[in-house]
């Protein structure tokens, strides 16, 4: 037949297994193609159901013979639908097992694996969807286009094509540089000195250098979807520093929003608009308060407005970034020029000096005390300022007015005046102090502080400088947010970053020096330009207008602040998104298009609460607290990867190193209290709540991070610690095993044993819980991980702290034998056996169940482990009743390590056995001093620190009661007589072995029942088919049956099992009568018999032990001390 070729086109990729939610998207990647050839058209054959979902995306065979494309039907070789081999076919099956000779559906060469295509496709099938994947991320350019896709009509997907230039470095450059540097650098160098900012500058550029290091590596160690920092990190140290890291940078950024606008409103207040303040105070000292609530108030209707522009459409943010950047740049470029220009022509604004303190030009029109007019002296408005508003020449006038004298000097000296040397020094001010010029003259007088002299607003320190202006070198995190678009993440993004790091750290540093140069001290410490007719400082400096700087400045903080605003509502969105934070939730969805609407009100109403702050100086120090802890984690993700040494961990940036990492951490810490202690503690108390809140209440997920694997390594330390040898006595604590059953339906039919396990626990040491499922593991794997998560729900109710393992053996005593041997790993084994008593295994007609409970018995003993056996276990209080009062009495028979002392001081830690009494009990023989025994245990008591009540009763020598030697000739003739029963009922057999047959397939029985060795022998002499001759062989077996029920009547008791019956039925007449009130009682529990057939008497003994009491726990300790007295 002619070959045909199929062009056969997937379905969504989401339907393909095995791709979790935590996979690339790939969805859209819809246009790749899988080719597969034949020479032979596809016969019809007989398909099973049991089509796997990849099959189906990869040939979907039935569409295209049921409808064949015209090219098909125009071919003169393809018949489309006519073709009897190409009917109408559901599925296109890879385990087909029918097709014949020539049929290939995927590739004759891999006929190996076809039966694994399902869960394992071809490796040119994966690489070919890989190839068309790319991460874009859910940010602004996306939202943008999708506002201007039509409804209905489907985006096509665009290649990434930005460069580093375009991607990283200019939006870099962008970010980092802000409003700091033309409001606040000029202040910094006035104050600090040049030395001391240059300092501050290195070490803030410093710390983002190493940042950037670290993040160069995270980022190009595999592909960074939307989210930006907080993917890194939440992928790198989990969830919970994930989510605690990304709230404070999602804070650090709204508030630097509020900063930005701030910034926006004071250049518009104070140097483009002053006659625009709506607030005003006559007096000078109330004026910064007035000042304060203008900034209030335009700064809150900015904020609205700019929440408009971000609503309405994120497109025009975006249409005019380029602007604001431009903006930027021509006004660093202008702060140069005029550094140049001023070497040989500096601009002309002179400062008014009385003695060598500041006066401020704003309402000075002379700067002169006198001034000659018409030949005649006149005074000028300073003269009025200090002599009382009299204009007469012999007026009382102020002090140091009157002994100094008034002169001007030059703003701006030059780069060549050498002014370098006056400035390199700081000078911190008090607030309220005036700003005086040291190398200036002046008459040593005090004087009253007047209106005209500059004055320092805020007492300054180094510290509070480094707060103020280390959030003008944050913004590194511009290119990493932007992965998706660039052409190559890998290369593009450390590079674009460094040298954007490297490009404003230069600008940053060399600005230093060069308003150092130029600018005159007291007007560099001059923040708002009083000294220099209320200009912008900066402004005084650059060419060709200090009006470049101030429109310049004004747009890019706007420009800035709209960034941010559109950058914190969505990283909200990726956190919220997550669902790791159940109360954030609600701030993941928005408008159709994607737009985070709720993200962006929020971020407004944070936002808002910055702007009330409405002091810059204030507002800075707190994002510097939220982008140094954000910065901090980045180094840590680093160098916590880089020592651990993941597989995963092969980032294509190489020049990192964990002790850069470590170098930028330690920086981050140190720049946090050294600016702000206080703001420090409340960004780290507010980053820990939120870690807990994720740990006890947040979704859990598993991203594979770095902290995960540091406590991998933690883990295998500490094992290979307790390896070195036995716990000491002072460190023995039950590390439990507990011994779990499990009905048909996958349910534990005891969880109270849990609950018990968890109060005698308290959260403390190891806890396993284990149980066994009968059957073949290849066929009973998917119930045994059913059972699984069954008891992890139970562990998690019962807030049970541990392990779940599941055995799946032939025989529950083997299953048994196999946990008790094999279970926790290393020195975190258990040392504690915990099981329930076989309820009614009187009544039982198998044996098998309190075999089983004797065999684990005996296997616990081998392995020199302690055993607790609770009896009535459905009796046991649960987690939430606990008991008001009320005693747990100890019977202290024989000395097996001090187990009885020690598990009711555990369990009084428990809130439901908190107000219980202990009782201590133990027993005397005739030959015993009674008086004596309770002083040494009272005295023992004491040196063990354990409070209780001690009680000595004393057993005497008695005769063996008619009651003892009946019970054991009962005992003793049940047993006979059920090994006769098993022996003769061959019908009950048959109908055994018919049931058994029945749930052969599946059968879940766990601790209490085992296949033995008796119901394997009866299946040799079952009989399926009854015929005449085995039905007169079977009558004529009858009276040897009741020949052996006549020897019941006739035996005697063993006196062996007389003397056990005599001990059990007197200790239990003293135990009832002692504790039959007693909310739990604890008792030593004897060992079983060396010899086995005389298993089923100790269950009759340990029955008739504890007969009449509602809680019992029998005890038995593993040979080894477990409590001391000794500290």
């Amino acid at each position: 037949m002619a070959s045909v070729r199929f062009m056969v086109t997937p379905t969504k990729i989401d339907d393909i297994p095995g791709l979790s939610d935590t996979s690339p998207d790939l969805s859209s990647r819809s246009s790749s193609r899988v080719r597969f050839s034949s020479r032979e058209s596809v016969p019809e054959t007989s398909r099973s159901e049991g089509v796997s979902d990849f099959s189906r995306v990869t040939t979907s065979l039935a569409t295209e013979a049921a409808e064949p494309t015209p090219e098909k039907t125009a071919h003169p070789h393809t018949n489309g639908a006519e073709d009897p081999g190409l009917k109408k076919d559901p599925h296109a099956y890879l385990n087909n097992t029918n097709y014949e000779d020539g049929d290939e559906f995927f590739d004759k060469n891999l006929a190996l694996f076809e039966e694994e295509m399902d869960t394992r496709p071809k490796v040119s099938s994966l690489l070919n969807r890989m190839a068309n994947y790319t991460n874009l991320m859910q940010g602004a350019r996306e939202h943008e286009e999708a506002e201007n896709v039509p409804p209905g009509k489907k985006k096509p997907t665009k290649s990434p094509r930005m460069g580093t230039f375009m991607g990283v470095y200019l939006p870099c450059l962008q970010n980092i540089f802000g409003v700091i540097l033309f409001l606040r650098l000029t202040w910094v160098v006035g104050t600090a000195g040049v030395l001391q900012a240059f300092a501050i500058v290195l070490i803030c550029c410093c710390c983002t250098m190493l940042t950037a290091i670290s993040m160069s590596a995270i980022a190009t160690n595999g592909v960074v979807p939307a989210g930006g920092s907080y993917f890194m990190i939440s992928r790198a140290l989990g969830p919970e520093f994930g989510g605690a890291v990304g709230l404070c940078f999602y804070l650090g950024t709204t508030f630097a929003a509020a900063m930005y606008i701030l910034g926006a409103i004071e250049i518009f207040l104070m140097y483009i608009a002053p006659e625009a303040a709506i607030f005003h105070s006559e007096d000078p000292l109330k004026e910064p308060a007035a000042m304060l609530n203008n900034m209030r108030v335009y700064g809150s209707a900015f904020l609205i407005l700019m929440v408009l522009v971000v609503f309405v459409g994120v497109r025009y943010v975006n249409k005019f970034a380029s602007l604001f950047l431009a903006c930027v740049i021509v006004s660093i470029l202008a702060i140069y020029a005029g550094a140049i220009k001023s070497s040989f022509a500096p601009p002309s604004f002179t400062v008014c000096m009385l003695g060598n303190r500041t006066l401020s030009k704003h309402n000075l029109g002379v700067c002169a005390k006198t001034q000659e007019r018409d030949n005649v002296t006149t005074t000028t408005g300073l003269w009025a300022a200090f002599c009382n508003s009299s204009d007469r020449l012999n007026a009382s006038c102020d002090e140091y007015f009157h002994h100094n004298n008034v002169t001007e000097i030059q703003g701006i000296p030059g780069l060549a005046s050498g002014i370098i040397t006056e400035n390199l020094w700081g000078n911190y001010l008090m607030k309220g102090e005036i700003l005086e010029k040291p190398s200036m003259h002046s008459a040593d007088v005090v004087g009253a502080l007047n209106q005209q002299y500059v004055l320092a607003d805020i007492t300054t320190s180094f510290t509070l400088l480094v707060g103020i202006f280390f959030p003008s070198v944050t913004g590194i995190m511009a290119g990493s947010n932007r992965s998706g678009d660039l052409k190559d993440a890998q290369k593009s993004i450390p590079i674009g970053t460094i040298l954007a790091i490297l490009t404003t750290s230069f600008v940053y540093l060399s600005n230093v020096v060069l308003f150092g140069a130029c600018v005159e001290g007291v007007v560099l410490r001059d923040k708002f330009g009083d000294a220099v007719q209320g200009n912008l400082v900066v402004g005084t400096l650059s060419w060709p207008s200090p009006w470049v700087i101030v429109i310049g400045s004004f747009f890019s903080t706007c420009g800035a602040g709209l960034q941010s605003l559109t950058g914190a509502p969505r990283l909200l969105q990726a956190i919220a998104k997550d669902n790791i934070i159940p109360f954030l939730r609600v701030f993941g969805s928005g408008k159709a298009n994607g737009e985070p609407t709720w993200a962006l009100l929020l971020t407004a109403g944070i936002a808002e609460l910055g702007i009330l702050i409405a002091s810059l100086d204030m507002v800075a120090p707190i994002l510097s607290m939220f982008f140094l802890m954000c910065y901090l984690f980045v180094n840590l993700a680093c160098a916590l990867q880089t020592l651990l040494r993941t597989p995963n961990w092969r980032p294509r940036f190489r020049y990192y190193h964990w002790a850069l990492s470590f170098m930028g951490m330690s920086i981050c810490v140190a720049l946090m209290f050294i600016s702000s202690w206080y703001y420090a503690i409340i960004a780290m108390v507010i980053a820990g709540m939120i870690y807990k809140y994720i740990e006890f209440q947040g979704a859990e997920k598993e991203w594979g991070d770095g902290i995960r694997g540091l406590s991998l390594s933690a883990a295998r330390f500490a094992l290979l610690r307790l390896e070195e040898g036995p716990p000491h006595t002072k460190n023995w604590r039950p590390q439990l095993l507990v011994l779990l059953k499990l009905d048909e339906d996958l349910h534990v039919k005891h969880p109270r044993l849990l609950t018990f396990a968890s109060q005698l626990k308290a959260g403390k040491g190891l806890t396993i819980v284990g149980s066994v499922m009968v059957g073949n593991f290849l066929e009973c794997y998917s119930e045994a991980l059913a059972a699984e998560q069954t008891i992890k729900h139970l562990m998690e109710s019962e807030r049970v702290k541990g392990f779940c393992q599941i055995v799946v053996a032939a025989k529950v005593r083997e299953g048994i034998s196999h946990l008790i041997q094999s279970c926790g790993l290393g020195g975190m084994k258990h040392n504690t056996v915990v099981m329930g008593w076989p309820n009614a295994w009187r009544q039982s007609e198998d044996a098998r169940a309190w075999k089983t409970f004797i065999g684990t018995v005996r296997v616990t003993t081998a392995a020199h482990l302690a055993l607790l056996v609770s009896k009535n276990v459905t009796f046991f209080p649960a987690n939430a009743e606990p008991f008001p009062e009320g005693n747990i009495d100890v019977w202290w028979i024989v000395h097996d390590g001090g187990m009885l002392m020690l598990l009711p001081f555990l369990l009084k830690q428990h809130k439901v056995w908190r107000k219980c009494n202990i009782r201590i009990f133990t027993v005397a023989q005739l030959e015993d001093n009674s008086i004596q025994m309770k002083k040494d245990l009272a005295t023992f008591l004491y040196h063990l620190r354990i409070e209780a009540e001690v009680e000595v009763v004393e057993m005497h020598d008695s005769d063996i009661s008619a009651y003892t030697y009946e019970r054991t000739l009962m005992m003793e003739q049940r047993s006979q007589m059920l090994r006769q029963m098993r022996l003769s009922k061959t019908e009950r057999d048959r109908e055994a072995q018919l049931v058994k047959d029945r749930n052969s397939m599946l059968r879940l029985t766990s601790i209490g029942s085992d296949d033995d060795e008796e119901t394997e022998t009866y299946q040799e002499k079952v009989h399926m088919t009854w015929t005449k001759d085995k039905y007169m062989a079977s009558r004529g077996q009858k009276p040897k049956a009741l020949e052996g029920f006549q020897d019941l009547l006739n035996m005697r008791p063993d006196q062996s099992n007389v003397r056990r019956m005599h001990t059990a039925v007197k200790l239990n007449e003293v135990i009832v009568n002692k504790s039959h009130e007693a909310k739990l009682v604890l008792l030593n529990m004897p060992g079983p018999p060396r010899n086995p057939d005389g298993d089923e008497n100790y269950m009759e003994f340990l029955e008739v032990l504890t007969e009449g009491l509602e809680r019992v726990l029998l005890v038995r300790g593993g040979g080894s001390e477990v409590i001391t007295i000794y500290s």
